[in-house]
């Protein structure tokens, strides 16, 4: 499951991909997210490691390639289940409102 700032990171490379048609610099990164670049390079490292981006040579970031745009159904976090609410008898809109 990735971080808020891992999600973050993810969908601004796809948006710049997909409406920009080019990625981000590691400035532009910094800039768009509020972040230092350690910060910014540790949330790439992860999404590497995660195999949602590949980038082999790391000179630019113009050589990475988006393997997925968004996070994996699978990994998202599942709310329970909430038990339907119990039908009112026909008195309760008399006695209540």
């Amino acid at each position: 499951m990735l971080t808020d700032y891992e999600r973050k990171v993810l969908r601004i490379l796809y948006n710049y991909s997909s409406g920009r048609r080019r990625l981000p610099t590691i400035h532009e990164l910094t800039v768009k997210t509020g972040k230092g670049d350690k910060v910014v390079m540790a949330a790439l490292e992860t999404l590497i490691t995660t195999e949602y981006i590949l980038w082999e040579d790391k000179s630019n970031t113009a050589n990475i390639v988006i393997l997925e745009g968004w996070e994996r159904e699978s990994e998202k976090p599942k709310l329970p289940k909430a038990p339907p609410p119990a039908l009112p008898n026909e008195l309760s809109y008399w006695t209540q409102y």
